[in-house]
């Protein structure tokens, strides 16, 4: 998909008029644009626009406390509510209509690490953490800090510290 056309997807899950008052907005516009710049042919124009991005990056990241670099690869349709402390590393894949709130943390449990795969809709509450090589499964939640260090398999909730996996027929399963 399109990097502006997943933009539109982003778009379309805030409020009318949100760029101003939604500064999480202003994160995932950046993100967008380092993106498809990188779909640009190399030459001068890319070059120019890649350092434009960098220094783009660094603003939004210091004013809204939302870090993810274009690395990272995110379906659209992406909602931040309540940005701040928003850190997701490089190499994490987030699907498409995922929700984060303040304080999320998506990353690896040590350097070098696997990170996380989070599949589509899946809802994170705030100050929740979900690091190494997991895969959160399509439409699941992750409870307000929670620390999840376990796959969470569809349609299923992880919540405490560690996280429990709890599903429809009960707790699942405990590390």
């Amino acid at each position: 998909m399109n990097e502006w056309h997943a933009y539109r997807a982003d778009r379309a899950r805030y409020p009318k008029n949100a760029f101003l008052r939604e500064q999480s907005l202003w994160a995932i516009w950046v993100y967008r644009f380092g993106r498809a710049n990188d779909q640009r042919p190399p030459g001068p124009i890319q070059w120019l626009l890649e350092r434009f991005y960098w220094v783009l990056f660094r603003i939004v990241e210091t004013l809204t406390g939302c870090s993810f670099t274009k690395a990272v690869q995110i379906g659209p349709g992406l909602r931040i509510h309540h940005f701040g402390n928003i850190f997701i590393h490089e190499g994490v894949i987030i699907g498409a209509r995922c929700t984060l709130r303040q304080g999320v943390t998506l990353g690896n449990r040590i350097e070098g690490g696997p990170v996380p795969t989070i599949e589509d809709g899946v809802e994170f509450g705030a100050g929740s953490q979900v690091l190494g090589g997991v895969r959160i499964g399509r439409g699941s939640k992750i409870g307000a800090q929670s620390l999840v260090l376990q796959n969470v398999p569809p349609e299923a909730s992880a919540v405490g510290v560690p996280a429990r996996i709890l599903t429809k027929k009960g707790i699942a399963s405990h590390e």
